[in-house]
């Protein structure tokens, strides 16, 4: 038995900040101390609060250390653990109280979650089975096995009320109704890990943190649709995500957890990894399958669909990590334990990235219905610098932009969808009053020209279009009438494309031109962003008034754009002008504007 338990941020985040420095230096620091069979170290997965990476906490105390360096270790050790006298200075501030010090559970960023899909992330060690066994891991898949039927499993995730966290949202107990009513010798399980939406990062983070309940989760469902074999498709971009799983998988063998006979049925399972190579449209349900096969990623016409006819032909489901991360509490705790939660449409949890312009960035788990403000303002800790929020994108490219007027909408499937928006994975990116939303759409559709597989002509050649027509207007030479084409041919790209990605991917455009359609006409009629971001349309100008002559900008201009002499007002020239900024950041007397 250890005193005390060191746990340590092993997400990718904190990984990037030095996570592995600090646990070697932990290690050496505690052996040094002779702390080594008293004080436990232990690498989990991600704890939420990304922003004030690398993360460090101290049990039994719950002591969170946050931004901690490797050359902090010493004191932690030396003080925390080894006198007992916290390090006040490396405390997460909010936990700070004049009574001492609190549980980070009662900071405004944890108190209004609830996390199921991310339960042992940043509490358990993800690369050690029987501490996921030791949170009651693997217990649902022996219930279903030897207590319920395949149909009884089914039932339960049908009266959950559980929707697909992919985006779509579909029932996901019907998706597995479906798969079974299909007779096949061979059927099989797919995980979608792909999750290429910029910003988005929750489902890697499930994966980082708490592998196995992914592969419980898949064994479920195999056990429920008369499956035998699965496959987890995770991008290769994400190393920390696939070492674990790997562990994961050989570990669960080894323990008869994966395998034939799993729990002493006659129930034969297991899971093998494929590596995706980062096309976006792979996250599509028909391109990631046909990937799997080992073809190009490109989306199948449906129906037929993938319950009917998926991987190799064969009857398929597929959900996302997410998803699968809430089945096995749903067995434990009951149907009615999960459809207490959320709205009557949108039973349960979701994940959200929250990225952009706020305080908080990290992952966050909310109950369904939890209005967007309280996630921007009371979670997210508002936006940074005392600015107003102007909008956020949920869904990454295939969502829309949610502007003030529904600032206290409550985020589920169907409200989302009303407003133009989508629930889509979980990217969740706020945006303030200096984002200029015609460069926002043009930055999703840039991303979607890039990524699209090419397949259809309306996604190949319409989004490019698009793209080009929004560029024109950034640049200042776009007209009302460009406005009025542009339009249309979000509508035709939505009612012609293929696959799901296409269909969604006029969303940004039409959500902002639905709601800051001024902003647009403010680029074709006056020639000028409001919000000064598209360098075409503003002019840098040297007010008279406050020019004192000092030649400092005139000295620092890379295109010798500004004429003067000493003491005496200075020129732009429009024409030579490149609009770096250059001049107005060495002004120091603030005679730089942008009109």
């Amino acid at each position: 038995m250890y005193r005390s338990h060191v746990l340590v941020c092993g997400g990718t985040g904190c990984h990037s900040s030095g996570t592995q420095k600090i646990l070697d230096c932990l290690n050496e620091e505690v052996k040094k101390a002779g702390l080594d069979k008293e004080v436990a170290i232990v690498q989990t997965g991600c704890h939420g609060l990304c922003a004030l990476g690398p993360i460090v906490v101290v049990y039994p105390e719950a002591t969170f250390y946050s931004m901690v360096k490797a050359e902090d270790v010493e004191e932690i050790v030396n003080e925390h653990l080894l006198k007992g006298r916290i390090v006040t200075r490396l405390v997460y501030n909010e936990t700070k109280t004049e009574e001492g010090i609190t549980s980070i559970n009662e900071t405004d960023f944890y108190k209004k979650q609830h996390r199921i899909a991310l339960r042992n992330c940043g509490i358990i060690n993800p690369e050690c089975i029987d501490e996921y066994i030791a949170t009651n891991g693997y217990e649902a898949l022996g219930k279903a096995l030897t207590q319920y039927t395949p149909d009884e499993v089914i039932q339960t995730i049908l009266d959950s009320g559980l929707r697909g966290r992919g985006g779509g949202g579909f029932p996901t107990g019907l998706k597995w109704k479906l798969a079974r009513a299909n007779d096949s010798d061979q059927k099989y399980v797919c995980c979608n890990a792909d999750e290429g939406d910029p910003g988005a990062f929750m489902d890697r983070s499930v994966l980082e943190g708490d592998p196995h309940v992914v592969l419980e989760a898949m064994a479920i469902a195999g056990y429920a649709i008369g499956a035998t074999m699965g496959y987890i498709y995770v991008r290769a971009e994400y190393p920390i995500a696939v070492d674990r799983l790997n562990i994961a998988i050989a570990q669960a063998r080894e323990y008869g957890l994966l395998g034939n006979n799993i729990f002493g049925t006659d129930f034969c399972f297991d899971i093998e990894l494929r590596l995706g190579a980062g096309a976006f449209v792979c996250g599509e349900e028909t391109a990631l399958i046909t990937s799997i096969e080992g073809n190009r990623g490109e989306p199948r016409p449906r129906p037929p669909f993938p319950a009917q006819k998926g991987l190799f032909q064969q009857p398929t489901i597929l959900n996302n990590v997410e998803t699968y991360a809430n089945i096995p509490q749903i067995l434990l705790n009951g149907p009615e334990w999960f459809s207490s939660m959320g709205t009557e449409k949108s039973k349960g949890t979701k994940v959200f990235a929250l990225g952009g312009k706020i305080n908080n960035t990290g992952l966050v788990e909310i109950p369904m219905g939890t209005t967007l403000r309280e996630v921007v303002e009371d979670i997210g800790g508002g936006i940074p610098g005392g600015k107003k929020f102007k909008a956020a994108q949920t869904g990454g490219p295939s969502g829309g932009c949610i502007p003030t007027s529904h600032y206290d909408i409550p985020i589920d499937y169907d409200n989302l969808l009303s407003i133009g928006s989508m629930m889509g994975s979980g990217g969740l990116i706020v945006m303030d009053e200096d984002n200029c939303m015609v460069d926002i759409a043009k930055f999703f559709l840039e991303f979607t020209v890039d990524e699209s597989c090419g397949k259809c002509t309306p996604c190949r050649i319409g989004t490019k279009r698009l793209f080009e027509m929004l560029e024109k207007i950034t640049e200042g030479k776009g007209t009302l009438e460009d406005l009025d084409k542009l339009e249309d041919l979000c509508h035709y790209i939505k009612e012609n494309s293929l696959c799901g990605l296409g269909q969604s991917a006029p969303n940004p455009v039409l959500s902002t031109l639905q709601y800051f359609k001024d902003e647009y006409i403010a680029h074709v009629v006056d020639k000028k962003c409001p919000s000064g971001v598209c360098k075409a349309l503003l002019s840098y100008v040297i007010e008279p008034d406050l020019c004192k002559g000092c030649t400092l900008c005139l000295r620092s201009c890379p295109n010798d754009a500004i004429t003067g002499k000493v003491k005496e007002v200075h020129i732009i020239d429009q024409d030579k002008c490149i609009k770096c900024g250059v001049c107005k950041e060495k002004c120091r007397f603030g005679a730089i504007s942008i009109r």
